[in-house]
């Protein structure tokens, strides 16, 4: 059973895959509060930890606990995630008329295409803008991410690199559902 306004069910439609804590995560209730633990790294240059600042992103760290809030609200999602270093919010929305859906921090917006691969869901970066404005593809480098369930649990994984920059932010790690409702 998935939430009638879940983003990732929405956009894989007969690819949803079916592994319950992939399920739970992404479409199972309007509301998901899950914990776990994540590794952090990044690049320790002054432009790095500046833009982690700004965008909200964490610190690196080996093991930090890590809490993932999500709220689903019309087809729109708030991810509040809070590692030992700080809070990222970011909010979701499926990009109209198209297979793509926008993750917003603040001004800037990041656009992703969803791809199943068997029990993991990769996250294909699309293209950014900033304040609506789309950026050259040469301003915002590559992102690797996906999820998807090891040992039972689920996992992610997620790695933004910048030109000149190098690793912005990389973690990964696991979380277990403590709330879905």
């Amino acid at each position: 059973m998935t939430y009638p306004h879940a983003l990732f069910p929405d956009l894989l439609g007969d690819d949803w895959p079916q592994a319950p804590p992939l399920q739970r995560m992404h479409g199972g209730s309007g509301h998901v509060l899950a914990r776990g633990v994540a590794d952090v790294e990044g690049s320790t240059h002054l432009v790095a930890r500046c833009l982690r600042r700004k965008l909200g992103l964490p610190e690196p760290g080996l093991q930090q606990p890590l809490e993932v809030n999500i709220e689903r609200h019309a087809g729109r999602e708030i991810w509040t995630r809070r590692f030992a270093s700080g809070q990222m919010r970011t909010v979701l929305d499926r990009v109209a008329n198209t297979a793509l859906f926008g993750e917003r921090f603040g001004a800037l917006t990041l656009y992703f295409a969803l791809q199943r691969q068997g029990d993991v869901i990769a996250w294909q970066l699309h293209s950014a803008s900033i304040f609506g404005v789309p950026l050259p593809r040469v301003f915002f480098g590559d992102v690797l991410a996906y999820c998807g369930v090891q040992d039972g649990r689920y996992v992610f994984h997620v790695d933004t690199r910048l030109p000149l920059v190098g690793r912005l932010v990389a973690y990964r790690g696991w979380l277990e559902i403590v709330d879905g409702r």
